[in-house]
């Protein structure tokens, strides 16, 4: 398994601390990692097999490979299950987290509650590729099939950080946050690069349409001279 580190963690790091927020962010980053063990447990127990893992701004990122035979046609809506199930690990740990935290008075500490909570609301924005993300596509696909989970993903991903970024803005003026300015600025990074990435799928399938095309048109052709 391979591990990446995004340079760009470097870069949070000293705007949070001279926003004068390094200590939540740490704490940040350590349940980041519990909830990134979460989707790698529940991700082994589904037989899938870890490919890498990347330490990015935000957190850690675990990529699993898929077996083989799970892109069988009569497999696929099963295979959209299991990594709905792997999805949803890592914030419901949090939660977990979270809860024990609040009921169990020697465990009962603002900081962590507030992490936990916060890194459970963030991973289930449908942004791909947080954990909302994935869920939103797996479940369009398996209605509507890949091409459209693509379309509609990026849809949504780029309505919810427009709608935050003018939530975000008015609730700046109030509180003095500006470590929200750092957090959004990241959500249009990933809103930019899903759009890249939407473009090139697109584009595959328009050209795989084509040739589809060409092949029907060439098999009538020939049928037509037989």
């Amino acid at each position: 398994m391979s591990i990446k580190i995004d340079l760009k963690i470097f870069l949070f790091i000293v705007l949070f601390y001279f926003t004068k927020q390094i200590e939540i962010y740490m704490f940040l980053m350590i349940f980041a990692l519990i909830h990134e063990l979460s989707h790698l447990i529940c991700g082994l127990a589904l037989k899938f097999k870890p490919n890498s893992i990347k330490i990015n701004p935000c957190g850690f990122q675990i990529s699993f490979l898929v077996p083989a035979d799970s892109y069988n046609e009569n497999k696929k809506i099963n295979l959209s299950l299991k990594k709905i199930t792997i999805a949803l690990a890592g914030p419901i740990t949090n939660l977990v987290i979270a809860f024990i935290c609040l009921i169990v008075p020697i465990f009962n500490n603002e900081t962590i509650i507030y992490a936990n909570i916060l890194l459970a609301i963030f991973n289930l924005l449908p942004i791909y590729p947080l954990d909302g993300g994935r869920i939103l596509q797996e479940v369009v696909k398996m209605r509507k099939g890949n091409q459209k989970s693509y379309e509609v993903t990026n849809l949504v991903a780029k309505i919810t950080v427009i709608l935050l970024t003018i939530i975000s803005s008015i609730a700046i003026l109030y509180i003095h946050n500006f470590a929200i300015i750092i957090i959004l600025l990241y959500l249009w990074y990933l809103v930019i690069q899903n759009e890249k990435y939407y473009s090139m799928k697109k584009n595959i399938y328009k050209q795989v349409e084509k040739l589809r095309k060409k092949d029907s048109y060439d098999d009538n052709y020939y049928s037509n001279k037989i």
